[in-house]
């Protein structure tokens, strides 16, 4: 049986990656301090399972990971601040918890967890962020986007950029890290999952939230922008197989969807799927920095572990409406 652990488990990613997990009768232990995080009804079910644990601590103080002990086969580096808004609200505490729990996290596992599982393997989830101004700073980017492109901070002045910079940062640790102390270790770049569970700041339950409220006239942002939109049952599905597979050692991957949508076209969408349409709508601009286009080139995953995303749109939208639907904000 597999010992696995979870920073940010009890997370919208890691919440639904340790479903998974627990699946495979693993040992799966989950490391939260509940900073964004919340002790809910899902969770509590989670942790009703005899093979899955919560340890809570503050993971950006070093000592924490004392708890936590050694032994396990694989680490899931999940922990930290997402959210747009949180990125413009408390930049400092994205770049802090950030990179500290990240320089933690890696001289844990070298020090303590290696030494007692030799063949042991981590994995860092970065983030699209971390390339994603490259747009904005030079008008170019290759779309789909690949993982080798150069990775850009367009204006570090701009708080929107602190979490892609601490995700820059964290994949240039693991590294360079993995090469100096010979260790296990895999990156993934998460390209925009959504699903049950994943807070109430990110643009489907904002959207969900409103129609519910049925405003008028209906606040729409960027809706000429694009995102390609992974459901989380088949985002988690991934990162396991990232994990799992030794051909993934020492690489980088991004983890999405081939369909590139238009935020206009979601909203109406969920209009269509929530029975409402507003009788006028207000359309602002996106905040400074705000990515226009976002397509990850997912072939290299597909290449080297034969993974792709199933859940078409439609379907993974209707699951994620309901789950809203029964547990508004």
């Amino acid at each position: 049986m597999k010992k696995i652990l979870i920073t940010g488990g009890a997370g919208f990613v890691g919440y639904h990656l340790a479903k998974l997990l627990a699946k495979d009768s693993s040992e799966v232990v989950l490391a939260d301090n509940f900073f964004r995080s919340k002790k809910d009804s899902d969770l509590d079910k989670l942790l009703e399972l005899s093979n899955v644990k919560l340890v809570e601590g503050d993971l950006t103080d070093s000592k924490s990971w004392e708890a936590l002990g050694d032994g396990y086969d694989e680490v899931y580096h999940l922990v930290g601040i997402n959210g747009t808004k949180l990125f413009y609200k408390i930049p400092h505490e994205v770049l802090r918890i950030g990179v500290s729990t990240t320089m933690n996290v890696l001289d844990w596992f070298r020090n303590v967890n290696v030494p007692s599982r030799p063949q042991s393997k981590i994995l860092y989830t970065s983030s699209n962020e971390a390339y994603a101004s490259a747009l904005e700073a030079f008008g170019t980017l290759p779309l789909p986007t690949p993982e080798n492109v150069p990775l850009v901070i367009a204006d570090t002045y701009n708080a929107r950029w602190s979490y892609g910079g601490q995700k820059l940062i964290g994949e240039l640790f693991f590294i360079h890290y993995s090469k100096a102390y010979n260790f296990r270790m895999a990156i993934v770049r998460p390209h925009n999952f959504y699903g049950p569970r994943a807070g109430y700041d990110h643009v489907i339950p904002e959207i969900v939230g409103k129609i519910g409220a049925k405003l008028e006239p209906f606040p729409l942002f960027g809706t000429d922008e694009t995102r390609s939109f992974c459901y989380i049952n088949d985002a988690v599905s991934a990162v396991k197989i990232v994990m799992e597979s030794e051909k993934t050692d020492g690489g980088t991957y991004h983890i999405g969807t081939s369909v590139e949508t238009n935020i206009g076209d979601l909203v109406n969408m969920m209009f269509d799927m929530l029975n409402w349409h507003p009788e006028q709508t207000e359309v602002k601009n996106s905040p400074e920095g705000s990515v226009k286009r976002r397509l990850a080139d997912v072939s290299k995953i597909k290449r080297d572990t034969g993974w792709q995303a199933h859940t078409p749109l439609a379907d993974g939208l209707r699951k994620t409406i309901d789950w809203y639907l029964a547990n508004p904000k």
